[in-house]
Formats: structure tokens, sequence, C-alpha cells
């Protein structure tokens, strides 16, 4: 059996907060604003997977009203959620994920977004992509006003097929 899911994130830009997007801490005079480390690609990426297997989506996972996840490091809630599929007897085929920011250039990031990726949810090479672009000065992406993020994953039923 193969199940889909699709993610989407947004978070506010502002002064005094880090960038991190990917579980790469980005140089920018603006961060994004959130409970965790706002992390706008990792959860993308999270909700895709929770939602392909129906478990709804990361704010139940991980309330933003709890002490715990405050400023985490989204790459140890994404581990948590390779745990869930894995639990479920599911694999991952793959992940595709697009960054939506007008600035900062994030080419020169990807390769370690990545990585990050693959090293969390223990995934080989080739299974994630991680895309970026902007939207042309157009919408609160544009202005930047904040950064959002979109997903897709496929999980497959029991071990996968190389």
């Amino acid at each position: 059996m193969i199940r889909i899911g699709t993610g989407y994130d947004v978070h506010r830009l502002v002064e005094n907060r880090p960038l991190i997007l990917g579980g790469v801490k980005i140089e920018h005079p603006l961060g994004l604003l959130g409970h965790s480390d706002a992390d706008v690609l990792i959860h993308a990426i999270m909700d895709a997977l929770l939602g392909a297997l129906a478990l709804g989506d990361i704010g139940k996972h991980f309330p933003d009203t709890e002490k715990a996840y405050k400023d985490c490091d989204s790459l140890l809630l994404l581990k948590k959620v390779g745990e869930l599929v894995n639990e479920k007897n599911y694999v991952i085929n793959n992940i595709d994920s697009t960054i939506i920011a007008q600035e900062p250039k994030l080419e020169p990031h990807m390769k370690v977004m990545v990585e990050n990726i693959e090293r969390t949810l223990n995934l080989s090479e080739n299974r994630v992509s991680v895309k970026a672009t902007t939207e042309e000065g157009l919408g609160f992406t544009g202005s930047q006003q904040g950064i959002a993020a979109n997903a897709v994953v496929s999980l497959v039923k029991g071990e996968l097929i190389k």
C-alpha cells in the first residue's frame, strides 16, 4: 500500500530570532517567530508524514502550549515523527519540498538541509528533495513578512524495494 501526504507551514519573519531552515542556521537579519525553532521546512515535512498516516498535524503531537517544545530543535521532532512512521510499518519512499522565501538565497544551504533530513530519518541518498523559490515580490513571502514551505511525501507499507 502507498500513502501520500502533503504539508504546509508558514512563520512570520521578526528581528532577534535565528533563521533556521532544514536544520541549518542561516545568517540573516530576520528569523522566524514560533514556539519551537520555527523551521518551516521541517514542519511542512512533519505535517506531510503525519497526514499520510492520518495522524493529524504537528500541533496535535507537539502543541505550542507544551513548555518542552519551547525553542526546540525541529529535527528532534522530525525524528519522533519518523519513529511513528516506522511504528506503523511504513517506509518513506520520497520527500519533495519547497521553501518559499524572497530572501536569503538558499541554494548554498540546500545540500546540508537534505543531508540533515536524510540523517534524521535514516534515509538513503536521492530520496529527499529540497527546492526554493521566490514569489517575485508578491504576497507576504515576497514582501519578506514571512517564509513558507510545502512538502509532499510518499510512504510504502513494509520494506522499501531498492
